[in-house]
């Protein structure tokens, strides 16, 4: 299919000026197409050639103004147009093809019931899987939707629908909205609803997650509700659309979609097993994320794929922000410094680096690659940065300047810095340059010297490109308890870019430990000096503040990638503190790191049963620590844990038959299948069992444990079948795609996988080109063999690259993992 270059969107948007599609689509045909009727109303301002985008299962007739045009003539997804200057109609009549991997129109059959539903997810050029469209961005217009499904379907989309009759239903009318955000979502969906500000909000799922979801309705419209309430304080342009509802879709590849009026959640937010509040906290971030993008990403939209940090970073930035001043859940920052800063830290090192906001996106292929941990979690960062430098007030003066004009239109970097330069005196142009503009990973190490009379002066190294505003915490060490570090000061300074020197700050008595960036206020890298060090390994968890505890956690974990500090070390210090811990979000983030990343790969086969035995008696005491029932949510933590890194099968087995762990909590289908899926890796479970769990829990979820426990049986027919499943066959969705990677590749298994590692490369350039995106990209994360970490894997994957001309979004994916491999061979050898 021929994707959409830069030159070509502005060509052409020059061109068009696009008023209306009206959209008609038939649902109640077979489980493999459907029919859409669709009609174009346009303004052309010159005579010239263009073309129309569609990817239709069968082009039945096509007309312009009347005329009819050849459907033959479709080259692959364009369809030729020869304008003069004038308006214009369009007609297409199509079958479409449902989607099994989250593009275009998804349908799903639940296991649970046997109910289909079907949703769209349209983003950057899926539209032309549901309906023909001028599809970029800067090309906006009125949406009118009528929808045909079965009798007992309700059928949502972005604007208020009704019901006419003989299983026909009718949206509202769009304002003017980009292509990509239009939504459809169709089922026997079980449906609560209220009204709030004079709107109507809905909450939708599938029947079988019903009780799940009624369980917390009260909670999800109060966050919705508080969160909504909170944006109308920061942003004066109202709420711009006539509904909000919100959909817990299945097999939904992003975590959601901020559809206008209609945002799509993936549905395991509809919480079937127990969660820690920290989970509940990511819900609500999410729900506070999409909401965001009512007005950055709907409201004014991006002009091109360049500046889609505009949507996502502001998203994520005021998603943090503003779950924390809304809602109860006030420590977002903390689960933001552990686990998404880390997400963005790693993109940033890697050859596929890209700046925030990126000059050169040449056509859609390479804009989809950018949706990543840089235009996420870096620029949040960026973004919270440049509200501590350039202060709260003047931030949203800027934002709501940028609403006001540009409104229902599309909008620029240029633009938006402009439109916060009007706002404040200071240099926002020279800051966006330095920021927005560079790749890579600053690093700020404090610095102490000793003057003659005994004075300690304190200045800020700095290797990197970027200026920075941050705090420095200076802490003094408890004498009668060592794990005890007290705050004595907090100096704010400017660190200048590289070239320039700091002013040094005097600070009297030295510090038992120099925090830089406490707070977490800038977006770097720390290191310590020596003494700082020595304190911090002694006294980690005496940090009062649990986000100054996750940016000593997060240097620690540089420093081990960084190949300066040993694996081990970080696995001590580990040991020392987490059983010591109490915020969920730093426990979680530390153990994962410390499970899939070092006992897993930083290290070498012969010191992970010593790892993985530290991590369960970590674990263990966790557990121990907690059977007062006082931290339900830590002990979850523990527990679940406890069974990823148990090497023996004796404990967990006991538990599973028991149904509980002893003092709690009982299993839920989640620790059960966990369970079973440890097992399958240790070889103490056969089909048999997974087979008699998959019957008591025949749910998608539990078709997706079943399939995750199948792959990671040590046995050379399960491998076989679960390599078949996803490399040849091609009839796995998304979900089962990943559940079935996740299985396959083990740490326990190199032998018995060996030869599947050479076979990895030609199969992942085949399925993803077969597949497309959406499987690519699992194909390159999920499924690359991680754990087999040696020279000779590096260089399949190098020769790979070279020569297999794999799709842009998996080569995307190999690129990254081969450097993050290579990273880990330098870790092994001592020469980071």
């Amino acid at each position: 299919m021929s994707v959409l270059t830069r030159t070509e969107a502005q060509t052409r948007a020059e061109l068009l000026d696009v008023h209306r599609y009206t959209i008609e689509l038939d649902l109640t045909g077979g489980s493999d197409t459907f029919g859409s009727r669709t009609v174009v109303r346009f303004t052309a301002r010159a005579d010239a050639d263009t073309f129309v985008e569609l990817k239709p299962a069968e082009l039945h007739t096509a007309t312009l103004d009347g005329t009819p045009l050849d459907p033959a003539t479709l080259t692959e997804n364009r369809l030729p147009l020869h304008l003069t200057a004038g308006e214009h109609e369009l007609r297409l009549d199509t079958t479409m093809s449902y989607s099994r991997t989250g593009e275009g129109m998804h349908r799903f059959t639940d296991p649970a019931d046997g109910e289909t539903y079907l949703y769209t997810q349209l983003f950057m050029d899926d539209v032309q899987r549901v309906f023909p469209a001028f599809d970029q961005p800067d090309l906006k217009a009125v949406f009118d939707l009528t929808v045909k499904a079965p009798e007992a379907w309700t059928v949502l989309a972005n604007g208020i629908t009704e019901h006419t009759g003989d299983g026909v239903w009718k949206a509202a009318e769009t304002p003017r909205i980009s292509t990509y955000l239009v939504a459809v979502a169709a089922g026997p969906w079980h449906s609560v609803r209220t009204e709030h500000r004079g709107l109507p909000f809905g909450l939708h799922c599938r029947k079988s997650l019903a009780p799940h979801l009624d369980a917390d309705t009260d909670e999800l419209f109060e966050i919705t509700q508080q969160v909504f309430d909170r944006y109308h304080e920061k942003f004066e342009e109202p709420y711009p659309f006539d509904s909000y509802d919100q959909a817990f879709v299945p097999e939904f590849n992003a975590g959601a979609m901020e559809n206008p009026g209609l945002v799509t959640f993936r549905d395991d937010f509809v919480y079937r097993s127990a969660v820690t509040d920290t989970e509940r906290q990511t819900r609500a971030m999410v729900i506070a994320h999409e909401m965001a993008h009512m007005w950055f990403g709907d409201l004014v939209t991006l002009k091109w794929w360049d500046d889609i940090w505009l949507n996502e970073s502001f998203a994520e930035y005021m998603g943090y922000q503003t779950t924390a001043e809304a809602t109860r859940f006030t420590d977002t920052w903390t689960e933001f410094g552990v686990t998404r800063k880390p997400w963005g830290y790693d993109a940033d090192q890697r050859p596929s680096t890209h700046p925030v906001a990126p000059e050169n996106v040449d056509d859609t292929a390479s804009a989809l690659l950018n949706f990543d941990g840089i235009s996420y979690a870096k620029g949040a960062s960026a973004l919270r940065q440049l509200v501590f430098w350039l202060g709260e007030k003047d931030f949203l003066t800027g934002i709501n300047t940028h609403f006001a004009r540009h409104r229902y239109g599309n909008a620029t970097l240029a633009d938006f810095i402009d439109s916060l330069a009007a706002a404040t005196e200071r240099d926002v142009h020279a800051w966006a340059e330095s920021w927005l503009r560079t790749t890579g990973v600053d690093t700020l190490t404090p610095q102490i010297t000793v003057t003659e009379d005994g004075t300690h002066t304190l200045t800020v190294g700095h290797t990197g490109s970027r200026p920075h505003r941050i705090a420095v915490g200076l802490y003094d060490q408890d004498l009668t308890d060592g794990r005890r570090l007290t705050p004595r000061e907090r100096l704010e300074l400017d660190v200048p870019q590289t070239g320039e020197h700091p002013a040094g700050h005097t600070l009297g008595k030295r510090p038992a430990l120099l925090l830089p960036n406490d707070g977490d206020l800038t977006y770097t890298k720390i290191r310590f000096d020596a003494d700082s060090f020595r304190t911090l390994t002694a006294a980690l968890s005496g940090l009062p503040d649990p986000v100054s505890r996750a940016v000593a956690w997060n240097a620690l974990r540089d420093a081990v990638r960084d190949g300066e500090l040993p694996p081990t070390a970080y696995l001590d210090t580990a040991r020392a503190h987490l059983p010591h811990e109490t915020d969920i979000a730093l426990v979680e983030g530390v153990l994962a790191f410390a499970t899939s990343h070092i006992a897993a790969r930083y290290l070498p086969p012969t010191e992970r049963p010593a790892a993985l035995a530290t991590l369960t008696d970590l674990c263990r005491d966790l557990i121990r620590r907690t059977e007062d029932g006082s931290h339900p949510g830590l002990r979850l933590v523990a527990v679940r844990h406890y069974i990823d890194a148990a090497a023996h099968p004796d404990t967990i087995t006991a538990w599973f038959s028991e149904g509980t762990v002893p003092g709690g909590p009982e299993l839920d289908p989640e620790l059960r299948w966990r369970i079973l899926g440890r097992l399958a890796v240790l070889g103490s479970v056969d089909d048999s069992v997974i087979e008699a769990e998959l019957v008591q829990d025949p749910s998608a979820t539990g078709q997706e444990g079943a399939a995750r426990c199948r792959a990671a049986l040590p046995d050379p027919e399960a491998k076989r079948q679960a390599w078949d499943a996803l490399f040849t066959t091609d009839d796995l969705s998304n979900y089962l795609f990943t559940a079935t990677a996740q299985g396959f590749w083990q740490p326990e298994q190199t032998d018995l996988l060996a030869e599947y590692v050479h076979r990895y490369w030609e199969a992942a350039v085949a399925v993803a080109a077969r597949r497309g995106p959406a499987i690519a990209t699992l194909a390159g994360r999920q499924a690359f063999p991680a754990y087999a970490v040696s020279e000779h894997t590096l260089a399949q994957g190098e020769t790979c690259l070279r020569d297999a001309n794999p799709t842009p979004a998996l080569r995307r994916k190999l690129v990254d993992e081969l450097d993050d491999l290579a990273r880990v061979l330098k870790v092994r050898e001592g020469r980071g």
